[in-house]
């Protein structure tokens, strides 16, 4: 599908407009930098609502080069600091991540305040938009009220994302008259009041795919309603999304029937698509600005692929994936908080054993969106081949075996959708930050939370449909085909193919990918047979009557569909389990790798983080600081 790609192409002349200082996300009052004449007009007010639009992809110069800081899919605050994947790389790489991992975080901690002013500067630009619409002459009053309204739903979007990782944070607006504003308030109310605002002055429909309309604004206010938990006020709003919605361009709400349309960049912006960050590959610009620059190290260490080997799922993640042979349901036990015992139901893996070894992968049965989840050793890495294993991983021994997927583009795809303007990849795969299957989801939790368990397990079976609904669509050998080096009905033409080491053959025959893992093209020996997964994915039965048990399987449905999405952390923190299911992964995973040494998490000083000590710093007035640290931080 074409998308509009406006909100992601700064110009100069935007830059110029826009009112943070690239230094200090406030070292100004938020009002224009130029004169109103020039921008309090409709033009004017729509040039700054780009700017607005554009500060989120977290892509600002002040973060010295490294746009993962402020990664809007939050995959290292949100996914990695929730036990669902390691830093990945060597332990001398990117060093700051180390503590965010194992909550061993301190204000002091770089990232963190790059975080800070990232969400800051798109809230500065949001109330530039304010202030100067108000002036403009050349506007209708209802033109004015759309324009506020998406200025509103993208402060509301910053402030949310502040709110879930420091809580208490100074609320600026654009009547503020300084930026030295105390921590002292909680700001739900005023994220509410600028989703409602948005909500109800929006339209449903946009003429650009990546603006906001009303049911992204309705979906983020139930949103904010689950964290405060208030769950009879979000189960209103999610019936109503649920039956009435559509996307900004026109698709009513549904869920797609490929699980990995939501990835891929030629079928984004469909109907499951709730509120999306836009991306682009070629913009023309030299250089990968737009094209998911925060995750840029994500990447297998080497192959085809340049750079850099972070990011990796965690064993217990991959666990997760297992299921039960006979009804395809996840392991769940109401005596067993972590869901099912790891070291019994372990999925296979191939630490040390290199890839020019044999290797059988697991042959239990697993949740199919684990292949679209996770590159594991044999199993097609979308159209690259059969991920080799521990030649594509830079160090087993420090973040395991695995490489993250659904940031990855297709080899078929990648003149179009893959920025190499850099020295790492860029790509065109848009960040979900609300997707339809999150909000069938939360609203299963609503649901349950206020007692409706049979609309709770139908949402919840909706979910899981759509995999056992298309099985045709799982992963399999066939993915292998675009770009093996034969493609063949036999052991024999197998054999006389002309193979290289590393090459791979997909066997008709025997339905499976053989790879050549030795010198010698005509030894059955030299050549590794890797067989599909056995995938199976079931509904769960009725009725269900025990409610902690439902939210249970609910909140164990969000971890494997929204896996290595960045929502994690910030979950486990709304359903008060983070100190329980932190402190096991860490007792779990610590056996495996050796980069989340002495991790633990300490509630409810890290349900959220420290406040950036260089915020105190600088917000301070005769040396007394306007803004608290979070309890239990020091300096």
């Amino acid at each position: 599908m074409k998308k509009s790609r406006y909100i992601t192409l700064i110009t100069v002349v935007v830059a110029g407009l826009l009112v943070a200082s690239c230094k200090n996300f406030l070292n100004e009052p938020p009002r224009g930098s130029l004169s109103g004449g020039v921008v309090q007009n409709k033009k004017g007010v729509n040039t700054l609502l780009i700017g607005a639009y554009a500060a989120l992809d977290g892509n600002f110069g002040w973060t010295d080069g490294n746009p993962w800081e402020n990664s809007p899919d939050n995959w290292i605050y949100g996914a990695i600091a929730g036990g669902m994947a390691h830093k990945g790389s060597s332990a001398g790489d990117q060093p700051p991540i180390t503590p965010i991992a194992t909550w061993q975080v301190s204000p002091s901690n770089g990232f963190l305040n790059d975080k800070w002013k990232g969400d800051y500067e798109g809230i500065s630009r949001c109330n530039a938009v304010l202030n100067n619409l108000k002036q403009a002459k050349d506007m209708s009053s209802s033109q004015k009220a759309e324009a506020e309204a998406e200025a509103r739903f993208l402060r509301g979007h910053y402030y949310f994302d502040l709110k879930k990782m420091f809580n208490m944070v100074p609320w600026i607006s654009d009547s503020t008259q300084s930026y030295k504003v105390p921590n002292n308030k909680d700001i739900w109310p005023d994220i509410e009041a600028d989703f409602k605002y948005a909500m109800d002055h929006l339209p449903a429909t946009q003429s650009q795919v990546g603006r906001a309309n009303k049911w992204a604004a309705a979906a983020y206010l139930a949103k904010a309603y689950m964290f405060e938990h208030k769950y009879s006020d979000a189960k209103t709003l999610y019936t109503n999304i649920i039956q009435n919605g559509e996307t900004s361009n026109g698709l009513k709400y549904k869920l797609t029937p490929n699980y990995e349309d939501m990835f891929d960049p030629p079928k984004q912006n469909n109907s499951g698509s709730v509120f999306s960050i836009q991306m682009i590959a070629k913009a023309g610009t030299n250089n990968n600005w737009y094209s998911r620059r925060g995750d840029m190290l994500n990447f297998p260490y080497g192959g085809p692929f340049t750079c850099c080997g972070f990011f990796q799922p965690t064993q217990e993640l991959v666990n997760s994936f297992r299921v039960d042979s006979t009804t395809g349901l996840p392991i769940i036990s109401l005596s067993d908080p972590h869901a099912y015992d790891s070291n019994q139901n372990m999925v296979k893996n191939d630490m040390g054993i290199t890839s020019d070894q044999h290797f059988t992968p697991d042959k239990g049965t697993v949740d199919p969106r684990l292949g679209w989840t996770v590159g594991r050793r044999g199993v097609p890495y979308l159209d690259w081949g059969p991920f080799p294993g521990q030649a594509w991983v830079r160090s087993q021994n420090y973040s395991g075996p695995y490489a993250p997927k659904k940031n990855i583009y297709w080899q078929k795809e990648k003149d179009t959708y893959y920025n190499a303007n850099s020295w790492a990849p860029g790509t065109a795969i848009n960040v979900n930050v609300i997707r339809f299957a999150g909000v069938l989801l939360d609203a299963a939790e609503a649901d349950a939370q206020t007692g409706d368990l049979a609309a709770a397990r139908q949402l919840v079976n909706r979910v899981r449909s759509r995999m056992k609904n298309n099985p045709q669509n799982w992963v399999s050998y066939k993915l292998n085909e675009p770009y093996a080096k034969a493609v063949v009905n036999s052991q024999s033409a197998m054999l006389n193919s002309g193979a290289s080491s590393g090459d791979w053959v997909v066997r008709t025959d025997t339905k499976s990918t053989w790879v050549l893992i030795g010198s010698d093209p005509t030894k059955l020996s030299d050549w590794n047979e890797y067989k599909d997964p056995n995938y199976k994915i079931g509904l769960y039965p009725g009725p269900w009557t025990n409610k902690k048990l439902a939210l249970m399987r609910i909140h164990f449905e969000r971890k494997l569909e929204l896996a290595m999405e960045g929502h994690r952390y910030f979950d486990l923190v709304r359903w008060g389990t983070a100190a329980e299911q932190m402190n096991y992964f860490y007792s779990y995973e610590g056996k495996i790798t050796n980069d989340i040494t002495g991790g633990h998490f300490t509630a409810p000083m890290n349900d959220y983080y420290p406040i950036p000590q260089n915020q105190i710093d600088i917000t301070s007035v005769n040396g007394k600081p306007t803004l608290k640290q979070n309890p239990g931080y020091k300096k």
